[in-house]
C-alpha cells in the first residue's frame, strides 16, 4: 500500500464552510499579520504555511469515502459518501474515458456513508466496473432505492457501468487487487464492519463507526487484535469521552481517548481521527486533536514506542 488518501471525513451528513466561517478565518490571518510586510509572494506563502491549520485550511466537509492507493492498476475505496463525488471527478480528469476498475468496502449502509453514489461519474460510464464489497445482504437493495423516485431522478438501471455486488464473510482473509481483506462486526445500529487491509508487510484498519466497551473484554481483545501492529487505524472518534459514556452512550459512537487506548495496547504506529462531529468547527476539531496528542503523551508514561495521532480532512493525504 503505497497512500491512503482521504476524500471525506465528516459523520452524519455533510457540512459546507459559511461565509461567516470563512471571514472569521481571513480576519485571524490579517491580524497575526498586522504590522508585517512580505517583500515576496514567497514571504507572503511562507506566512500562510504557518498559520494554524484551522485557520489556513480546513477538515472539510464531506461525508465519509477513503481511498487506499495499492500501486496496483485498480482503485480501492472504503464507503460511499459525499466524498465519493470528487473523487470521480478526479478520476475522469486523470483517465478520461479509459475504463477503470473500483473496488468498493462497505463499512454499513447508513445515509452519510451511500449518499455519494448517484453522484459517482465513474459508475455512469460504460467499460468502468465497480464492485462493491460488504457483509450485508441489503447493499445492492439500499444503492438501488435511493436511486428510485422520488429520492433521485435517475434510476439505477441507467447506470451504465456494471456494478456487482460481493458479500463478503467476516472474520476471514479476502484476497481483492492485491491486498489481504478481513471484517470484523462492530456495535452500531445497522450492522456495522471494520476493515483490516494488508499488503508488503503493511496494514491499515478502517474503524469507523463502531462504539466500544473497554469493560466487555472479550470484545476488547478482538479490536486489540484487528488494530495489531497496524500502520495506520482510521477510528472514529466523532464523540469525546464524556459524550461517549453519558449524554450519547450507546449511539454507535467511540471517542478519541479510546482510540489511543485502543490503538497502544495494540502496537499500532498511527491513529487518524475520523467521522467528525458536523457540529464541529475546525477550530474544535485542532482543539480535540490538542488534547488526544497530549493524553497520547501521557498514556505513554514513557514508553519509547510513541503512537502518531492525527486528524482525518478532505484532500489528506497519509503514507502508512
Amino acid at each position: 500500500m503505497n497512500l491512503v488518501r482521504f476524500w471525506g471525513t465528516r459523520g452524519s451528513l455533510p457540512v459546507a464552510l459559511t461565509a461567516a466561517t470563512v471571514r472569521e478565518k481571513i480576519l485571524a490571518a490579517v491580524r497575526g499579520a498586522a504590522g508585517r510586510s512580505f517583500a515576496s509572494e514567497r514571504e507572503l506563502a511562507a506566512y500562510v504555511d504557518a498559520l494554524p491549520f484551522a485557520v489556513a485550511g480546513s477538515f472539510g466537509g464531506n461525508s465519509p469515502c477513503v481511498e487506499i492507493v495499492t500501486g496496483g492498476p485498480d482503485y480501492v475505496l472504503c464507503d460511499l459518501g459525499s466524498g465519493v463525488r470528487p473523487f470521480g471527478q478526479s478520476v475522469l480528469a486523470r483517465h478520461g474515458a479509459a475504463p477503470q476498475t473500483f473496488h468498493v468496502f462497505m463499512s454499513h449502509l447508513h445515509w452519510d456513508h451511500i449518499m455519494g453514489f448517484p453522484f459517482f461519474a465513474p459508475a455512469y460510464r460504460p467499460g468502468n466496473r465497480v464492485v462493491i464489497y460488504g457483509a450485508h445482504d441489503s447493499i445492492e437493495a439500499a444503492l438501488r432505492r435511493q436511486h428510485g423516485p422520488p429520492s433521485f431522478p435517475v434510476d439505477f438501471a441507467a447506470l451504465g457501468a456494471h456494478i456487482e455486488f460481493v458479500r463478503l464473510e467476516p472474520d476471514r482473509d479476502h484476497e481483492v487487487a492485491g491486498l489481504t481483506i478481513r471484517l470484523m462486526a462492530q456495535r452500531h445500529a445497522g450492522e456495522s464492519y471494520a476493515y483490516r487491509f494488508a499488503s508488503a508487510g503493511k496494514a491499515v484498519v478502517y474503524s469507523t463507526d463502531s462504539e466500544h466497551k473497554l469493560a466487555d473484554l472479550a470484545e476488547t481483545r478482538c479490536f486489540v487484535e484487528l488494530f495489531r501492529d497496524a500502520d495506520l487505524v482510521i477510528f472514529d472518534a466523532m464523540y469525546s469521552l464524556t459524550e461517549a459514556i453519558s449524554l450519547k452512550a450507546d449511539w454507535g459512537h467511540s471517542s478519541n481517548v479510546v482510540g489511543v487506548d485502543l490503538c497502544r495496547m495494540a502496537g499500532a504506529r498511527h491513529l487518524c481521527l475520523f467521522h467528525h462531529e458536523p457540529m464541529q468547527s475546525d477550530e474544535e476539531i485542532a482543539r480535540v486533536l490538542a488534547e488526544t496528542q497530549r493524553y497520547e503523551e501521557i498514556a505513554r508514561r514513557g514508553d519509547p514506542r510513541a503512537l502518531r495521532v492525527s486528524a482525518a480532512y478532505d484532500g489528506m493525504e497519509i503514507v502508512p
